[in-house]
């Protein structure tokens, strides 16, 4: 592999992404790029960690601006010739007690989680290099939620057929269903959140199966994962994790070794594969957005 090998993280100015920076800047061997759509934020925050002699570069990015997504794009392929590992962390959540409609929700929920985060993996995809990876943070919401659609709504969801452009078309329905008031009536859960990372734990297994099927020869392998519930924002007061213990697994999937042929296309907990079909045994999840 020719020239620095780099890395970037989205949505890495604090919590689970700010943690992944941390955990790569001390162990990767090459440029690890934190994120944020404010400059300035993100310039006080590597400010910190080059105080705890880290040495993480700095990117401006917002992930639902295709304009933005293109400007980075354009910055490795000047500096780097490519990517060697994309971490799309960057995602967000409902808050408990949000007065905004369900149909609102989806509409901005899907948007991040799902429909930016797609486009991350579009766009960059094409840019990794020889053994590439990469990481797609979702959460064992999403794969608790999946078994609360209807059953034909689970059978393409986890279908090996499915194509990028019918999940696409099925998460555009669901937030239209939302918006209508009608998504539980057409089978779909009440879990905005659950249904943005099902779409991303879908759209990882197509992303891998095309992998498989046109560039076998490149190595490249995507994964999506749940970090476990970290103690951050979104989880507030009650995460269980520190941001240190969940970056081990997106940081594991990251460094997985050259010539690694699996996982591929897998969702991982704890750095353990997850079965994409049946009922996980015993699993709920709160019925809210």
């Amino acid at each position: 592999m020719s020239g620095p090998q780099v890395v970037l993280v989205t949505g890495s100015t604090r919590g689970l992404g700010l943690a992944i920076v941390q955990t790569l800047c001390q162990g990767f061997k090459g440029d690890v790029y934190l994120s944020a759509r404010d400059i300035q934020r993100g310039a006080m925050v590597v400010e910190d960690l080059q105080r705890e002699g880290l040495k993480p570069r700095l990117l401006q990015l917002d992930i639902t601006d295709p304009v933005s997504i293109q400007a980075a794009r354009q910055h490795f392929m000047k500096e780097y010739g490519g990517l060697d590992v994309l971490i799309n962390n960057a995602g967000i959540a409902p808050k408990r007690g949000d007065p905004a409609s369900i149909g609102s929700q989806a509409e901005r929920i899907l948007q991040t989680n799902f429909f930016a985060t797609r486009d991350m993996c579009n766009e960059f995809l094409p840019l990794l290099k020889k053994d590439g990876r990469i990481v797609n943070v979702a959460s064992i919401v999403g794969y608790i939620t999946l078994y609360m659609c209807s059953p034909d709504l689970q059978a393409r969801l986890c279908s090996d057929d499915i194509t990028e452009e019918e999940l696409v078309a099925l998460m555009k329905r669901f937030v239209a269903e939302a918006k209508a008031g009608d998504h539980i009536n057409k089978g779909w859960p009440n879990s905005v959140y659950g249904v943005s990372k099902i779409g991303l734990m879908a759209l990882t297994r197509i992303q891998a199966r095309r992998l498989r099927r046109e560039m076998p020869q490149r190595g490249i392998l995507i994964n999506s994962c749940c970090p476990g519930w970290v103690k951050s924002d979104m989880t507030y007061p009650n995460g269980t994790k520190t941001p240190a213990e969940g970056a081990d697994t997106p940081v594991y999937l990251a460094l997985l070794p050259p010539a690694t042929q699996e996982p591929q296309g897998e969702f991982v907990v704890d750095r353990q594969v997850q079965v994409w079909a049946g009922s996980p045994t015993g699993a709920t999840v709160d019925e809210g957005p």
